[in-house]
């Protein structure tokens, strides 16, 4: 239950925009809240700091692709989700399993590649996920997930089911031709589904400008007769709450799909092996750290506001490191696989050999 509603009051410059603040989403949010979300970007980037320290130690094994830049989008479109809504994402998915409510231990155990990990050490930092939280990946193709996720409205919708799913993708996966091949199903069926772009400017190391044509990739929506939108300011989340709660308005009454693109950015390169010295200048960088992190917006804004102070701040950022690095603890700590699990939760005869009705071979050694 939330203590009260917060009384507005224009931010200073460099807080968040003070429109977001009234969108009727936002309005009537308590303090509790509101300090949530502040609480949840602050732990999703000292949870993926923790894993570059543990990446660069030897200990994580493959890619790690990390979400820093990018906290508000994740916190700002889970925060909004029902009972009924899902959520599927490409192999940034840190951010996004944090924002269902996955926990530090099972997350860091999974890029560790231990049996205590969420795909218990088969997917890696990559593959993240968890049912039981409407989470369906974490997905390492590149615009996989989004047939995917429109898969997953279909049987929203063939069920009766009033619910949602948003499909996130990277700029680069726009381009995918199964990314246009699931819009033309979504839009000719009418399924309830939110194709969210996370438009970071750079797909690996390629500016949009150089890989993709046209004034938006939202707009591409026109072309399937699907509703769009973009988010200037994905570094503000109450302004990515707004937008993206219209969006799922949408799917929710009117079983129609539709385009969000949220501008952001990365910190650091498309995967830590990714030098990023070669595409992007160092200034670039530090001026939008400068002026638009996430975390630094909102905090001044929940300071003006009189929700956060100093020693809460210090609190919460303390409690998030700590939790980080007891998750890194745990992982350490953790059993690999064993051999055997290899053929464990591949096909479900398998795991149930009493109950299987077909015959030949499941695995060839």
């Amino acid at each position: 239950m939330s203590k009260k509603a917060s009384s507005f009051k224009k931010p200073e410059d460099g807080a968040v925009p003070y429109l977001s603040r009234q969108a009727p989403v936002n309005a009537r949010l308590g303090h509790d809240e509101l300090i949530k979300f502040y609480r949840d970007m602050v732990r999703i980037r000292r949870f993926e700091e923790r894993c570059l320290r543990a990446y660069q130690q030897g200990k994580i094994g493959g890619f790690l692709h990390l979400y820093i830049g990018q906290e508000s989008i994740a916190v700002g479109c889970t925060s909004v989700m029902g009972e009924n809504d899902h959520i599927i994402t490409a192999y940034r998915d840190h951010g996004h399993a944090i924002g269902v409510g996955m926990g530090f231990n099972e997350m860091m155990a999974e890029n560790y590649g231990k049996l205590t990990g969420c795909s218990q050490g088969k997917g890696g930092s990559m593959h993240y996920f968890d049912p039981t939280r409407h989470f369906w990946g974490g997905h390492g193709i590149v615009g996989g997930q989004i047939p995917l996720g429109t898969g997953i409205a279909f049987a929203l919708k063939y069920k009766g089911i009033k619910g949602a799913c948003m499909a996130f993708m990277g700029d680069g996966a726009v381009n995918q031709g199964a990314v246009h091949e699931a819009y033309n199903l979504a839009a000719l069926w009418s399924l309830p589904v939110i194709f969210v772009i996370e438009n970071n400017g750079y797909s690996m190391g390629t500016s949009q400008a150089r890989s993709s044509a046209g004034p938006a990739l939202a707009q591409r929506a026109e072309a399937y007769g699907m509703n769009w939108e973009i988010s200037e300011n994905g570094h503000d989340v109450l302004e990515v709450r707004d937008k993206f709660a219209r969006q799922l308005k949408l799917a929710h009454e009117e079983s129609k799909p539709s385009v969000l693109e949220i501008r952001t950015y990365r910190y650091r390169g498309h995967s830590v092996a990714d030098p990023d010295t070669t595409y992007r200048e160092k200034k670039e960088i530090e001026e939008y750290k400068a002026t638009k992190d996430p975390i630094m917006t909102y905090e001044r804004t929940l300071v003006a506001e009189g929700v956060l102070n100093d020693p809460l701040i210090k609190q919460i950022d303390e409690a998030a490191r700590a939790e980080a690095e007891t998750s890194a603890h745990y992982a350490e700590q953790s059993p690999f696989p064993t051999p055997d699990d290899i053929k464990k939760h591949v096909y479900w005869e398998a795991d149930n050999p009493a109950d299987r009705k077909s015959v030949g071979s499941l695995f060839f050694d």
